[in-house]
């Protein structure tokens, strides 16, 4: 099987050096706040059926007020002060891309720590490793972001791998998925796992042919050294988060549905809008230790919904990679497990009544096809165990995180129950180079099958899972328009049907996350009256070939009609430079 070129990929992204070129002549004054932008010159796009792009867009403080013929908006703009024109110059508009499914203090954290992004090989992590274990320093070795599929060895790491180049210092290195890690001998010891340390519920210890614990630690049996992970406390919350806010505006998000999200750092992430020092819009889903707070007090909200946390997190299964994804059969390249539930039936219809009466939206991660079906049993019965006129909306949105591996059967429930599906295009890509050895090639079809569920009648709303990926835009859109690698693969029985439309991706990427967050009003299109979220590239991915739409670059990102990240200024410094 061809292997991921990893490293050539980033090259085109810009991922391994600064990506922020100006486009030639490109200049606009910035305005003052609360003033107006006038963006013409370019394709804009509005991600809306009845008029899909239009010559010009006028905005007046945090808001679209018109959007159409170029002469009608420069009209309208006389009448307004402290204009301030932007000539795209050839580069062309969106509304504002949102990543429906990230996790914002992990992307903030993948910049601060050892960052196992990108190894080509199990010699090429150990490498990493040993350059940072040779920088010394006290408590656990931690880093993150290795995945085995495209390895020369075809393995998992061990404790025998990393015992030489950590030595009695408790290392551990979590899988690019979160799903899974690798120990080694040092922190298994310090967390008193053995031979005969059971398997705990919803987790697995792999094993040697001995019996002995390999390292590799699956799903809830990363419970087991969550004493050895650093600690919230040995990092500025603060810090990471800023550092989250300026990766993501920088590469074109206005948005995120930031899931698993402490529940004390909502208030965290509402002062730091309020304050200016987070510029995205963010949509909190908390884990279910803040679920309560929740169901008792409502959706909350602040920086005039820059901020707005409404939505619980749960997990039904694990992920396919580290085989924790809960199949309706055996693995292919592993008959003897079907994967890891990690929720009960009884727990899953106290959230889902829960939600149904307090307005709370549940938002569930399931991958595994058997859990996919066990999700919408469960949510199809706790709608008809709540009596309708005790929902406190019509339709709750409930949201399958993922939905990665369906029964074909199972597809058209997605709309029959309102369930939005919450997929990520790039897990597609990355997949490719596994996921037919973890199933099967003849158990391919309903595998991110982001068209079949479209045409079924439902909703996806798109995102990145960052940082189990990389987090860019432009790798999202070009996997849901074009279904390969990042270097061109896709490979037999990867069904290429299952692609999407230019059009349906930037409505991925925009007015279905803007549904997915009860937000479809303001938020998604550019029309008058919408808040004023807008992506600018150098390049038309709507028309560009497919690999080409990896080169673009980032321009502008404006939120709220403000100018939060202008590659073009950069651009103008290193060329005067």
């Amino acid at each position: 099987m061809r292997q991921r070129t990893w490293l050539a990929a980033a090259a085109i992204l810009g991922l391994l050096a600064p990506c922020v070129v100006g486009a030639d002549g490109m200049a606009a004054e910035k305005g003052a706040p609360g003033g107006g932008l006038l963006i013409t010159g370019g394709p804009i796009y509005t991600a809306d059926d009845r008029r899909p792009r239009v010559e010009a867009v006028l905005i007046r403080g945090s808001r679209i007020v018109f959007a159409g013929d170029r002469k009608e908006a420069e009209r309208r703009a006389h009448a307004l002060p402290a204009v301030t024109r932007i000539d795209l110059e050839g580069a062309a508009a969106y509304p504002g891309f949102t990543d429906a499914h990230a996790h914002l203090f992990g992307i903030g954290l993948r910049e601060m720590t050892l960052n196992l992004e990108g190894t080509a090989s199990l010699a090429e992590m150990l490498a990493r490793i040993a350059k940072a274990a040779g920088r010394g320093g006290s408590g656990t070795l931690y880093g993150r972001g290795w995945i085995e599929t495209h390895w020369p060895e075809e393995r998992f790491p061990t404790r025998a791998d990393l015992d030489p180049v950590t030595g009695d210092r408790p290392a551990l290195f979590v899988r690019a998925d979160g799903h899974a890690l690798v120990a080694n001998s040092a922190a298994l010891a310090a967390a008193g796992i053995t031979k005969e340390t059971p398997d705990p519920p919803g987790g697995a210890i792999l094993r040697d042919a001995q019996g002995r614990p390999t390292g590799m630690l699956i799903d809830r049996a990363m419970d087991l050294v969550a004493d050895l992970l650093p600690k919230e406390s040995d990092f500025d919350r603060r810090a990471v988060y800023r550092r989250a806010n300026a990766v993501y505006t920088a590469l074109g998000w206005t948005g995120v549905h930031n899931m698993s999200v402490a529940p004390d750092d909502v208030p965290l992430l509402e002062q730091m809008a309020e304050a200016g020092a987070l510029t995205l819009k963010v949509y909190n889903a908390v884990t279910p230790e803040g679920a309560e707070m929740l169901f008792a007090h409502g959706p909350r909200q602040a920086a005039d919904g820059r901020v707005i946390t409404r939505a619980v997190k749960l997990y039904m299964d694990g992920a396919l990679g580290s085989r924790g994804a809960a199949l309706l059969a055996p693995y292919a390249d592993a008959p003897q497990t079907t994967g890891l539930l990690q929720m009960t039936e009884e727990e899953a219809l106290g959230y889902f009544r829960k939600g149904l009466t307090s307005g709370i939206q549940i938002a569930t991660h399931a991958i595994g096809d058997r859990a996919n079906r066990l999700l919408l049993d469960w949510i199809a019965r706790a709608m008809r165990l709540v009596p309708r006129d005790e929902w406190a909306r019509p339709d709750p949105r409930f949201r399958d995180e993922h939905a990665q591996i369906l029964n074909p059967a199972d597809i058209p429930r997605f709309a029959e129950l309102g369930v939005i599906a919450s997929m990520q295009p790039s897990h597609a890509i990355s997949d490719l180079f596994f996921a037919p050895k973890r199933r099967g090639m003849a158990r391919l079809k309903g595998a991110y099958a982001w068209r079949s569920l479209i045409a079924s009648g439902a909703i996806v709303a798109a995102g990145s899972d960052a940082p189990v990926e990389r987090g860019d835009p432009r790798i999202e859109f070009y996997a849901a328009v074009y279904r390969h690698s990042l270097d061109g693969f896709q490979g037999d029985g990867w069904h290429p049907e299952e692609a999407v439309d230019r059009m349906t991706a930037l409505k991925m990427f925009t007015i279905w996350p803007a549904y997915a967050s009860f937000r479809e009003d303001e938020l998604g299109t550019i029309a008058a009256g919408k808040r004023a979220d807008i992506t600018v590239f150098s390049g038309d991915i709507m028309t560009l070939p497919p690999r080409q739409i990896l080169t673009v670059k980032p321009l502008l990102t404006i939120i709220d009609g403000r100018i939060v990240h202008d590659a073009r200024a950069s651009g103008r410094a290193a060329d005067d430079g």
